[in-house]
């Protein structure tokens, strides 16, 4: 076992965000495996996902549940037991170096309580990449074994393929980490001034709401520098959600948030922003608006579980250490 393995098997699992063991970046020859952790992926997104990683000199291997459906829940990819199968599977392998994640939607909570944790200790680290609902794998990650991660595109899906910026920030990310230290975006800007230190963590607000108190979820925010983005919710739903994660205390001692995308949020983008300010600034912590990570087109990949410094007056999330080691 390599010395980053013993690493990632001793990490503590953390109660706040504690910096976590980096997996190595991306080369050429490497092989990598594609699974189905929630929703189930079209077929012709996930040929096009495998041609595309492919043409980055990668050796891809579909998962072989991955291309499954539940038989009576059809918004899940395949059986519980299946998707967590591949999910352990792919973790463990080691000839496998990274684990791409095809699609978000459903089902991340139900498939985490099926994976050895024990088991996944002695593999890896490795890159494990996705968003939306790949967020509850994110913080089950790091709190379990104790590896960064990478909210990026999930591969199967219209925010992956055909999208060149989206593909290119990513590979970029993945195989020349340390050209991707310094995050942001055209319109980011300060609802909270100022400037802070943490460790990133955090994605898709729903799934962090829902995994709150739940197994393989972290009990506080404390030190870390939250991202938070969401898909299809109206705004009061948004309130109730940050509400609730407020009043538990799960919040105290956050060192500042940086705000994504909000796709399909009515009733306005200006609305999101105005709750958000209002929830947000009596933490008296940076808050910054408009980092376009999420499911939006051209999203920026995000490396969790690394310390950064968040910038509200620059805009701007900049990293401390490279996403990648």
């Amino acid at each position: 076992m390599t010395e980053v393995a013993d690493a990632a098997v001793r990490a503590p699992r953390p109660r706040g965000v504690p910096e976590l063991v980096r997996p190595p970046r991306l080369r050429k020859g490497d092989r990598v495996r594609l699974v189905a952790p929630c929703s189930p992926v079209p077929a012709e997104q996930l040929d096009a996902a495998v041609e595309a990683l492919r043409g980055w000199g990668l050796e891809v291997e579909p998962a072989p549940h991955v291309r499954e459906r539940h038989p009576r829940l059809p918004y899940l990819a395949g059986a519980d037991a299946t998707r967590a199968a591949d999910l352990q599977a792919a973790w463990c392998d080691p000839n496998v170096d990274a684990v791409f994640c095809v699609r978000g939607g459903d089902g991340a909570h139900r498939t985490l309580d099926l994976l050895d944790f024990d088991a996944m200790r002695g593999a890896g680290p490795k890159a494990l990449i996705g968003f939306s609902d790949v967020t509850a794998v994110h913080e089950a990650f790091a709190v379990e074994l104790g590896v960064a991660t990478v909210h990026g595109p999930v591969v199967g899906t219209r925010y992956f393929v055909g999208d060149a910026a989206a593909q290119e920030e990513l590979r970029t990310t993945l195989f020349h980490p340390e050209r991707r230290v310094l995050l942001t975006s055209p319109g980011a800007h300060a609802l909270v001034p100022g400037r802070a230190e943490g460790v990133t963590f955090g994605g898709n607000l729903s799934l962090l709401n829902d995994g709150l108190a739940t197994p393989h979820s972290r009990l506080s925010a404390s030190g870390g520098i939250l991202l938070l983005e969401d898909i299809g919710e109206d705004v009061a739903r948004l309130d109730r959600m940050l509400t609730h994660l407020l009043r538990t205390g799960w919040m105290d001692g956050v060192a500042g948030v940086a705000l994504g995308t909000w796709t399909d949020c009515p009733p306005d983008p200006g609305m999101i922003a105005a709750l958000m300010r209002d929830r947000l600034e009596p933490l008296g912590v940076p808050v910054l608006w408009g980092l376009e990570f999420g499911h939006c087109s051209a999203q920026l990949t995000v490396p969790l579980g690394v310390p950064a410094l968040l910038d509200a007056d620059d805009g701007s999330l900049e990293l401390a250490v490279p996403g990648l080691a």
